[in-house]
């Protein structure tokens, strides 16, 4: 193969890498928990961004089921966060993507 055309190929792949990264910091996910009495919402980043409580879970002496649920729907949120991020990164690595699982680039995962 070409030299040159390896590398174009490298920067064209660097370029959607970029882009993706881009378009996932653009990307906010909903996790929810206890039938949706407790939804919490993650940027792409992974920052929080928004809390929603059903009035039910807010209940006195209902603190440690609150609390469970929080945790519960930050990892529904943080697995479908994981899920767009794998999603993104495969796309834009197209036929590489299989070549590499994704090793070699950091912060790339699938």
């Amino acid at each position: 193969m070409d030299l040159n055309a390896i590398m174009q190929q490298a920067q064209a792949m660097q370029q959607k890498l970029q882009d993706a990264q881009s378009r996932l910091g653009e990307t906010t996910v909903e996790g929810s928990s206890g039938g949706g009495l407790v939804r919490i919402t993650l940027a792409g980043t992974g920052e929080l961004k928004a809390v929603a409580l059903d009035d039910s879970v807010l209940q006195p002496g209902e603190g440690e089921i609150l609390a469970d649920l929080l945790v519960a729907a930050h990892a529904d949120a943080k697995r479908k966060l994981d899920e767009a991020s794998a999603r993104l990164m495969q796309e834009a690595a197209g036929p590489m993507a299989g070549m590499m699982g994704g090793a070699g680039i950091p912060g790339l995962k699938f």
